[in-house]
């Protein structure tokens, strides 16, 4: 039975905020939990929408974080296509946007996420201009890819970072013809760096991607409403029956930065910045997922990841800190992917500048192999290529902050568990 002499509310009906009410209930909060989402489908996780959903290997039920009867069983009140345009901190009341309800919150938790960057150039009003952030634009794009792979129809994506290779990959496997143009020199340039970057554009290569590189669309050319090519600021023009634009995803902050917290800057890319406890600068008011921007103990900096597991754990994290529970958040970043016949796992942060050398242990030629991410002898980060149950090792390696021998941490025949003593 709920008691209604506290209110928590969370505004973002993705995973962080799912995973957060689902934690209130769990750890035994009985009070009233409100979970405010702007879109009509049950909160659901995004990976399967570039992956597995994508590609038609997994049904459109199985997204969603919960059964949708799960929310009334636990007494969550769901609000669906719902938006919040205000928060009042003094009266420390919530306000929807379509009705102007008012909401009291004793507690409230921001994981409003991120939306896709937008194509600031001519002919992005065309018909086959797409984004991927949503389900439905999942949905749209599987109908595309399915009519470009039957007709041998041209899709350009603009960017080479996880969603435009996951994309280029699905598209391959419809059977469409791809063609990726990127600003940088490789792909995932900006988190791989040029060395591991390369593997990638090779591996899409013998799956029959074209890239363009070091190039930036600049217009859309139509016809009739309908997308005929794609041109880029060196003069060249690429056929395209559809354009992706993959270009980042942008912080959902404009709430937040309304209500006056503190926002990050945009070289720490944007988003609410929170403490260790997931806590704005309003001690009652919380942020996860996307669109928090936390202090990293150890690597010393501050982060917004814009990952799945950032999501799935840091929504539990700030539940148990609206709790009162003592925690502190210091998971390390990890994502995955898979393209093609390549699954890999990536855990850890050293961006192009960072590192003083990349360590690979294994056969990269036969993309079966761990590569480290090193300076002065400790592990930033390690990604792992069609080599699995190695990420808690790896974790291990880099929190232990241990100097390793760069040619003991090359040999496979050296267990990952020693080099961290």
């Amino acid at each position: 039975m709920v008691d209604a002499d506290q209110t928590f509310v969370i505004v973002g009906g993705g995973l962080a905020g799912a995973k957060a009410a689902e934690t209130l209930r769990t750890e035994g909060f009985t009070g009233r939990v409100i979970l405010i989402c702007d879109e009509r489908d049950h909160p659901y996780e995004r990976p399967p929408l570039s992956k597995g959903y994508l590609l038609g290997k997994e049904e459109r039920d199985s997204v969603f974080v919960h059964e949708p009867a799960w929310y009334a069983a636990h007494d969550i009140e769901l609000h669906l296509g719902q938006t919040v345009d205000a928060i009042d901190r003094t009266a420390k009341t919530v306000r929807f946007g379509d009705d102007g309800t008012v909401v009291r919150y004793d507690k409230l938790l921001l994981a409003t996420g991120a939306e896709p960057r937008r194509l600031d150039i001519p002919g992005t009003g065309l018909a086959g201009v797409h984004h991927l952030r949503r389900l439905a634009h999942a949905e749209r794009l599987k109908h595309v890819l399915t009519n470009l792979g039957r007709d041998n129809g041209h899709l350009v994506i603009a960017g080479a970072g996880w969603i435009g290779l996951e994309v280029a990959a699905a598209a391959r496997e419809y059977g469409a013809e791809v063609t990726v143009i990127h600003r940088g020199p490789t792909p995932l340039h900006s988190v791989l760096g040029p060395e591991l970057g390369q593997l990638f554009a090779d591996l899409h290569r013998d799956h029959g991607v074209r890239f363009h590189f070091g190039a930036r669309l600049i217009e859309i050319v139509g016809q009739d409403g309908m997308v005929l090519a794609a041109r880029t600021d060196d003069g060249e023009e690429h056929p395209a029956h559809d354009v992706l634009a993959a270009i980042g995803a942008a912080p959902r902050a404009a709430l937040a930065e309304a209500a006056g917290l503190e926002i990050a800057g945009p070289a720490q890319g944007g988003g609410v910045v929170v403490d260790e406890r997931l806590r704005t600068s309003d001690p009652d008011i919380y942020a996860a997922g996307d669109v928090a921007s936390f202090r990293h103990t150890l690597f010393e900096t501050s982060l917004r990841v814009e990952h799945w597991a950032n999501a799935l754990n840091g929504g539990p994290a700030a539940a148990r800190c609206m709790l009162g529970r003592d925690v502190t958040y210091d998971r390390l970043p990890y994502f995955f992917s898979d393209q093609y016949d390549l699954g890999m796992e990536y855990t850890g942060w050293a961006p192009p500048g960072t590192y003083d050398q990349v360590v690979i242990r294994g056969d990269a030629s036969r993309r079966e192999f761990i590569a480290f991410w090193v300076k002065e002898g400790r592990v930033l980060a390690g990604m792992n290529v069609n080599v699995w149950d190695v990420t808690d090792k790896i974790q291990r390696l880099i929190r232990s902050k241990a100097r390793v021998n760069p040619e003991a941490l090359a040999d496979p025949r050296a267990p990952l568990d020693s080099l961290a003593s």
